[in-house]
């Protein structure tokens, strides 16, 4: 007679996380909770608060370049208020009665997958729209010199990475139509 296979849990106590993958639903998060994220985006939109209201219609009118950002946006299983993707920078405004201990937990989980999250207090922005404008503008600098500083550590590390075989003119070692050497 043969021995059967029985199915054993392996200890998870000291074990990490799997990777995520960051790419559209590959969040390993349920299609069906990821659909319910939406809808609750959705209506926050709908249901705006003044002070998000106010830093929207900020937002509409300035010009910054290629860097926008979205109102009510989800990252990964987080629902942010506004979101830069170019950047990897998003802006949380601090109601009354928010819990702090969830704001921990969603920041912890966005600064691990590289997106850098600024609170903004819902008083300073109906208040002094200027001074958070200034800090908005200073963050983001922040956040392109820091991304800046990656890509120069990257090539530093990595030069065979950085430099395509071919430019955007075409110039490069000469190619041959059929396969072979000329």
């Amino acid at each position: 007679m043969t021995e059967r296979k029985t199915l054993n849990l392996r200890d998870t106590s000291d074990a990490e996380a799997p990777a995520i993958k960051k790419r559209g639903r590959g969040w390993e998060i349920s299609d069906k909770r990821l659909d319910n994220l939406h809808d609750q985006a959705r209506k926050m939109r709908r249901e705006a608060s003044e002070a998000h209201k106010a830093l929207a219609e900020r937002f509409s009118r300035a010009d910054l370049g290629r860097y926008t950002f979205k109102r009510f946006a989800v990252v990964g299983s987080a629902i942010v208020d506004f979101n830069c993707h170019n950047l990897g920078m998003a802006i949380v405004i601090d109601e009354e009665g928010d819990d702090p201990a969830l704001n921990r937990r969603r920041d912890k989980s966005l600064d691990a997958v590289g997106v850098k999250v600024m609170h903004l207090k819902a008083t300073d922005i109906l208040e002094n729209m200027d001074d958070v404008l200034k800090r908005i503008t200073a963050g983001m600098r922040q956040r392109i010199a820091d991304r800046g500083d990656a890509r120069r550590r990257h090539e530093a590390d990595n030069p065979r990475q950085t430099r395509p075989r071919y430019d955007r003119d075409g110039n490069g070692p000469p190619r041959n139509d059929r396969g072979g050497k000329r």
